[in-house]
């Protein structure tokens, strides 16, 4: 036999806008670091000067995504 017990639920709480723009922010900008990496930096105006090592780097990434590279 089973007895029913109190329901417990989560109380919402309220999160200042203040104190979630720095993450929106940092995320935002790391999403777009990755982007330039992975889908716009094709080696040839590599942020790295005259080297590839970015692009060898998520090469393989770059194919799975779909992103043209050759």
């Amino acid at each position: 036999m089973t007895t029913a017990g109190a329901v417990v639920r989560a109380k919402a709480t309220a999160v200042p806008a203040s104190e979630t723009l720095p993450w929106l922010l940092s995320a935002v900008i790391v999403g777009l670091v990755l982007y330039y990496f992975i889908g716009i930096d094709q080696g040839a105006l590599s942020v790295f000067g005259d080297t590839s090592v970015v692009h060898e780097l998520v090469h393989d990434a770059r194919h799975f995504l779909g992103f043209p590279c050759h």
